[in-house]
Parts: structure tokens; sequence; C-alpha cells
């Protein structure tokens, strides 16, 4: 999505604060812990494919409602959007994929196809945000919104070809939403853990939403800013993909923590390289946590077990809010550090 390198960015432009935008991704993550969970149940109940077909639609109007009404109130609608569409998507992926595998016997491949799809995701951002610049040159923030608008909706009409497994004749076919939900938070706790190892990390991941204002705070133009960023998700992508081969070492989240420090020292341009260094060592450690996540799973309502890790992370995420209002990236260091040695123990 081009408004994806683009959209803090729109936000500063339209006169808001760094505590305004902090609210708006407040009230993103309170959309997710609201349906997190419930969607997860409703993917285990039902369809997750179809959660996935939901996800996209309405990402895709949380991102026309930015374009159509450029001000608070209508960035926190797209926001709750957004939220929605993301929770419909968050545990209902992971659970289409893991049973897609166990079907044909290849469970064990998870780990390896989960860091390739990271892989995957963070190497787009790449072309993403050279065209988020050229359509920025040529239309502004609103060509790049509506080409996103289109991208995701065509991400949905994807969704709808995606292979779902048929349920096991074991499963109880007479199960509730309710009780699916009561079955996922029951079969958290013996794996809590795991469950809260994927808390804590996954929340790192909310920083993201502040790299490009980092960047316009090192002083680089508006208009570059996408570009100058574009090695950050190449390093991340380079990190999950060694995720799939190499083994897991607690010291590793706890040094990329040390060079976020390092880079909000500086607070230059070049400093974008740290923070890129950051972000690789970062998503290695998260495709390792989440890989021991689903292995970890034994009860057949996978999708709200991961939906309850998520929800965790959105509560955690909130200190990362509060955080870069208080001392910016400088602050949400020190936070990585704390959890890196929670984590090491776990």
């Amino acid at each position: 999505m081009p408004i994806y390198a683009l959209y803090a960015l729109l936000f500063a432009d339209s006169g808001l604060s760094d505590a305004s935008i902090s609210v708006l991704l407040t009230i993103w993550s309170l959309t997710a812990v609201v349906f997190e969970v419930p969607s997860g149940a409703l993917a285990d109940r039902f369809s997750r494919r179809s959660c996935l077909v939901a996800s996209g639609v309405l990402q895709a109007l949380g991102h026309a409602a930015w374009i159509l009404f450029p001000s608070f109130w209508g960035f926190a609608a797209g926001f709750v959007l957004w939220g929605l569409g993301g929770t419909l998507q968050s545990g209902s992926f992971e659970a289409l994929l893991y049973d897609g595998l166990a079907a044909n016997g290849d469970e064990d491949r998870y780990g390896r196809l989960n860091a390739r799809i990271d892989t995957i995701e963070l190497v787009a951002q790449v072309p993403v945000a050279v065209i988020a610049t050229v359509l920025f040159s040529l239309g502004g923030y609103e060509l790049a919104g509506w080409i996103s608008v289109a991208v995701l909706l065509a991400s949905s009409v994807i969704a709808l070809r995606f292979p779902e497994p048929e349920r096991g004749e074991d499963d109880d076919e007479e199960l509730g939403y309710l009780d699916t939900l009561k079955t996922g938070l029951r079969a958290s706790v013996p794996i809590k853990r795991a469950v809260l190892a994927v808390a804590l990390v996954y929340a790192i991941d909310a920083f993201e939403e502040y790299f490009t204002l980092l960047a316009q705070d090192w002083h680089v133009p508006t208009v570059w800013v996408p570009m100058a960023t574009i090695g950050v998700p190449l390093l991340g992508a380079a990190g999950a993909s060694l995720a799939g081969r190499l083994p897991f070492r607690g010291w590793v989240l706890f040094a990329s923590g040390l060079v976020l420090l390092v880079a909000a020292w500086l607070a230059v341009p070049v400093a974008i390289v740290l923070l890129g260094l950051f972000y690789g060592l970062y998503r290695f450690v998260l495709v390792h946590v989440e890989t021991e996540l689903q292995h970890r799973i034994e009860s057949d309502a996978r999708a709200t077990i991961t939906s309850v890790a998520a929800i965790g992370s959105e509560f955690v995420a909130f200190a990362i809010y509060g955080l870069w209002v208080l001392g910016s990236a400088f602050a949400i260091a020190v936070m990585i550090l704390v959890v890196a040695l929670v984590v090491r123990r776990q």
C-alpha cells in the first residue's frame, strides 16, 4: 500500500501534533483490543478465508476515509476500519497456513515458510516506497491513497482463491461462537510463556509507525522520506530470512535495542542505517517467537490463541505510543532492552 509509506507524514502535514498522532495509533490499538480475540474465534468457528476477504475490504474503506476526510476524526474513523480489518486477518492467516501444512503432514515446514513470508512482505516495501515517492510527486497523498484502496480490494479478490482445509472429523461441529472463544482462551493458559513472548516482541512492531516521522525529524525532506527509509525493510527482510535458517539467540533482541539507542543519540540522516540494523535484528527474533507459538498450539482454536497473543501485544503497544511522546526513539529503545531481558527468561 503506497499510503503506508506516507500516512504518518499525511497526519503531520494535516496539522496533527506528535501527541495527536499517538492518540490515533492508540485508537487503532484499542480497536484491536476489543475485536482481536472475538475475530479469532469467528475465524475458528466459521471460515478463515472469509475473514481474510473481509479484512481487505474493511482496510480499503479505512484508507478511503483518510483521503475523503483528512482531519483528526476522519483519520480516527479510518483507523477503526483498518483495525477491524487487521483483527480479521490476525490469527486467521497464521491458522490457515499452519493447518494447510498440517493437513499434508508438513507442519515442520511452518517456521521456514513463515520466515519466507515475512521476507517477501518486507522486500515488497522497497518497490512500494519507490511507487509512493512517484505517486506523491504526481498527485500527493490523494493519489497514493486511492491506489492503496485499489490494492487492498485486489487482495480480497486474491484471498477468495486461498484453499481452506476441511476441519477434522473430531472437531465439534456443534461448538458455538462463544464456546469457541472460551476454548481458545483456556488453551492459551498452558502455553502462556509462548503467548507472552509473542505479545511482548510483536508489540515492538508498533514502533514502525514512527519510522517516517523519525526520518523527517532527522532532517530528511518529506518527498524523499520513502526512499531514505527504503533500506529499513530490506534489512528487516534479511533478518526474517535468516530466522528460517539460524537458531534463536536470546541476546539478539537486546542487541537491537542497543543499536536503536545509538541511532536515537545520533539523530542524523545516516542513523537510518542503524535503524535498519535494529529492524533486521528485531525481525529475526519475531519470526522465531511466532513460530514457537504455532508449534506449541495443540487446540483446534488456533486462530483464537494467536489472537490472544496479538491482543496482549496491543496493550504493550500503548507504552510505545506514550514513550514516543515522552522521549521519542530513545525511550522506546530502553523499553526494548527491558523486553529483551523478559523474553530471554521465557
